[in-house]
């Protein structure tokens, strides 16, 4: 069996690899960075670290690599021939990704089983938004093509953090992970990936991660930069940071209870699950590495957003999301570019060449009708101010 996996990064290699790896796969990895590529394809093995209680090293064999800016016509040689394809190279990527696997679908043989497509990112209904890409590049063609595969939206879990300098292909982690993948578009052929589970409902599982374990870790930057913090676990230790993180999970946590049905009790221990993860003081994870990108983090249906707008509807209190949006409004790291167009656009505010309402428009994508955007609009004055 083979699988194709588009970025080979630490996530791909040091989750949806292992996982892949475990299922029997040989595992192709695809991506743009020549020097990885390379260094995969000198090794035979690398050694993922859980490190953390129950952790264990993990070697990994059975792969190879390609670079798909470089030799496109064998990545889609790759897809034509796979069972499964992955990814992990983020939302904003899955757009250049959709190329490939549209060439491998057109080189693909009818007698196959249809391809199993997977997109593993941080966002909801990231499957989707690979398909409809590779729709929109298909045309008139999607209806020959689109039996050759399936797809299926799933919610990834588990901290990978930035690596030390000198660890080459190898991955540090943490032991817990989670991996939901729809079941329905599967049937009775589902992929075999061990230690995955699949769900008929996806919805919640993806909502409870994204708005806990997204929303939570990226509170924890911000609000631990702001004071002066540079890991996660030292901004968890500063009692008002930890408060300021467990306001904005306990609002989240509402809205999903309220819209879910999950249970009080089920939420409360998923939380702290979630706030004992981020303490690994095993795992050096730092305040910039997980703050970047804050304007793509403060779009309409991002971690706070997306719960903020959706309690808002609902009436539930959203004063600790808030926080978290003013710190991240204050987000300043200079070496991302995100974290720089956001300080140049609050200044514009702070001048008043931009009103505070078209800049909470164009950054949050609310409309001015919505509940939660007077008081976002008001969060953006005080932080440019």
């Amino acid at each position: 069996m083979k699988a194709v996996h588009f970025g080979a990064g630490n996530i791909g290699r040091g989750f949806v690899g292992v996982l892949l790896h475990e299922g029997g796969y040989e595992v192709v990895f695809s991506d743009v960075a020549a020097p990885l590529v390379e260094a995969l394809n000198s090794a035979d093995s690398y050694t993922v670290r859980e490190v953390g209680e129950g952790g264990e090293d993990r070697t990994i064999t059975g792969f190879r690599a390609l670079n798909s800016a470089e030799n496109p016509e064998a990545v889609a040689q790759e897809v034509a021939e796979a069972q499964v394809v992955t990814t992990a190279v983020g939302p904003t990527v899955l757009k250049f990704i959709a190329q490939h696997i549209m060439d491998g679908l057109r080189l693909r043989s009818a007698d196959l089983q249809p391809l199993q497509i997977m997109a593993c990112e941080n966002a909801v209904g990231a499957t989707d938004t690979l398909r409809s890409e590779m729709e929109r590049i298909a045309g008139a063609q999607w209806s020959e093509l689109r039996s050759k595969a399936v797809f299926a939206n799933t919610a990834v879990d588990r901290i990978v953090p930035g690596q030390p300098a000198g660890t080459g292909i190898d991955v540090t982690v943490e032991p817990f992970y989670e991996w939901a993948i729809e079941s329905v578009p599967f049937g009775e052929s589902r992929p075999h990936i061990p230690g995955a589970h699949f769900v008929k409902d996806l919805g919640p599982y993806i909502e409870r991660k994204l708005f806990t374990v997204n929303t939570g870790h990226a509170t924890a930057a911000y609000l631990g930069s702001a004071a002066g913090h540079t890991t996660i676990a030292a901004a968890l230790g500063d009692q008002q940071v930890a408060a300021g993180v467990q306001a904005a999970l306990e609002e989240t946590s509402a809205l999903l209870v309220a819209k879910h049905g999950l249970s009080v009790l089920e939420m409360a221990d998923y939380r702290e699950t979630i706030l004992e993860r981020f303490r690994n003081p095993s795992l050096p994870d730092t305040t910039t590495r997980v703050g970047r990108q804050p304007l793509r983090k403060l779009s309409r249906h991002e971690r706070f957003i997306g719960p903020a707008s959706q309690a808002a509807e609902r009436g539930l209190e959203v004063a600790g999301l808030l926080t978290a949006i003013g710190a991240a409004l204050r987000f300043d790291v200079p070496e991302d570019e995100e974290s720089a167009q956001l300080k140049r656009r609050l200044s514009e505010v702070a001048s008043g060449s931009l009103t505070a309402a078209d800049f909470t428009a164009q950054v949050t994508g609310l409309d001015e009708e919505h509940p939660l955007f007077p008081r976002v609009c008001s969060t953006v004055v005080s932080s440019a101010g």
